[in-house]
C-alpha cells in the first residue's frame, strides 16, 4: 500500500498466503483506518500479493516479505494450529504491539498465556468490554463463533437446563488451504459427509463459553459437524426443549444481540448466500412443539474468522466496530 498516514494503525500479517491471510488482505487493503506494513510468507516472499490472491490485482502493489517488521501496531496471526506458538517462541514481539491469533492455540483458558502475554477470547458478543482493553486476542473458531452465537442469549438467562443438539455443516475453505483428500474437487463434489462428530475441537470453546455465562452448566452438546459441497459458508441447527414461548424466544435473542451491530435475528427462514462474503450472523429462532430450533449462519472465513478479526481491531483501537466491514453478500 502507499500513501501511509501516521494517524492510521500499521498492520503485519504472518501466514498471508492462505485463505484466513488472504481474506484479511482483501479487507485490510480497503480499510479506511490501516496500513498494510508487510505480509509475510516463507514460500512466496518476494512475489506480489495479486500472484496468490489474483483478485487483488489492480488493489495493492505489496508484495510478500520474508522478513518481520517490529514498526507496527497490531499483528495478525493467520497461521495454523500450534503454529502461532511456535512463531512466538521463536520471534520476540515487542510488548506495544498487540497480537490477534487466527490460531486455536490461546482460546482455551487453560492455555491462553505465553510468556507475558495474556490472551482474551475475542467473541465480541461475549467479551467485547474485555477485548476493548485487551492487548492480545485469541480469535474464535469458525464451527465455535457459528454455535456460540445460537446459545450465548439462553446461557446468559440460565435456560440451557438439558442435553444440546446439533448438526452443522461447513465449506471446503474450512478445512484449510493444503489440499487433503476430503477437500480434493473431485471428492467432494456431489458428496456430503460427517467428520469428527461428538468431538469436534471447538466444542471446548463453546463450553468455555456457556459456563461464562450460565456457571455449572453440566449437561452434553451434542455436535454432529458435517463437510458441505460448497466452498464457504456454515450453516447449524440447533435445539434443545424449552419451556419459551415462540415470542419469548425471538425476544429474548433480539434483547441479547441489541447493540451488535454484525448479529441479527428473524423468523423468517435464512440461507448461507445471505451471509457469504460478509461478516454477518444470522440466526432464526422457531418453536416446534416443546423444542426451540436455532438456526444459525455465517462466512467461516470472515465471521469465523478474519472478518472476526478485524472486528476485534477495531475494538482494541477504539474504532467503529464496523470499520472496513460493511461488505456485501454475494447473493445472486
Amino acid at each position: 500500500m502507499t500513501g501511509s498516514t501516521s494517524n492510521k494503525i500499521r498492520a503485519g500479517i504472518v501466514g498471508g498466503a492462505g485463505y484466513t491471510g488472504g481474506e484479511m488482505l482483501r479487507i485490510l487493503v480497503n480499510h479506511p483506518n490501516v496500513e498494510i506494513v508487510f505480509a509475510h510468507s516463507n514460500s512466496n516472499a518476494g512475489n506480489y500479493v495479486y500472484e496468490v490472491h489474483t483478485d487483488l490485482f489492480g488493489d495493492t502493489d505489496l508484495k510478500f516479505a520474508s522478513e518481520l517488521s517490529n514498526d507496527i501496531d497490531v499483528l495478525f496471526l493467520c497461521v495454523g494450529h500450534g503454529d502461532a506458538k511456535k512463531f512466538l517462541d521463536a520471534n520476540p514481539i515487542p510488548a506495544h504491539v498487540k497480537i490477534i491469533d487466527l490460531s486455536q492455540d490461546f482460546r482455551l483458558t487453560a492455555s491462553s498465556k505465553i510468556n507475558d502475554r495474556q490472551f482474551v477470547y475475542g467473541l465480541p458478543e461475549l467479551n467485547r468490554d474485555a477485548i476493548k482493553s485487551a492487548q492480545n486476542i485469541a480469535n474464535p473458531g469458525c464451527f465455535a463463533t457459528c454455535l456460540q452465537l445460537g446459545l450465548l442469549p439462553l446461557a446468559a438467562k440460565g435456560l440451557l437446563n438439558g442435553e444440546v443438539h446439533i448438526t452443522g455443516t461447513t465449506g471446503s475453505t474450512g478445512a484449510g488451504q493444503s489440499l487433503s483428500g476430503t477437500t480434493h474437487f473431485t471428492w467432494r463434489n456431489d458428496n456430503l459427509s460427517i467428520y469428527k462428530a461428538f468431538e469436534h475441537q471447538h466444542l471446548r470453546e463453546v463450553n468455555q463459553s456457556v459456563e461464562q455465562l450460565q456457571p455449572g452448566f453440566d449437561h452434553a452438546i451434542n455436535f454432529v459437524p458435517y463437510r458441505g459441497d460448497y466452498t464457504r459458508g456454515i450453516i447449524a441447527s440447533i435445539y434443545i426443549d424449552s419451556n419459551l414461548s415462540g415470542d419469548e424466544a425471538l425476544k429474548l435473542f433480539e434483547d441479547y444481540y441489541a447493540g451488535h451491530p454484525f448479529t441479527h435475528v428473524t423468523t423468517r427462514n435464512i440461507d448461507l448466500k445471505q451471509i457469504v462474503n460478509t461478516n454477518k450472523c444470522f440466526i432464526q429462532v422457531a418453536k416446534h412443539g416443546n423444542k426451540l430450533l436455532i438456526t444459525s449462519i455465517i462466512d467461516n472465513l470472515l465471521k469465523g474468522a478474519s472478518g472476526q478479526a478485524v472486528q476485534n481491531m477495531n475494538l482494541l483501537f477504539g474504532l467503529d466496530e464496523s470499520a472496513g466491514l460493511r461488505l456485501k453478500a454475494t447473493a445472486f
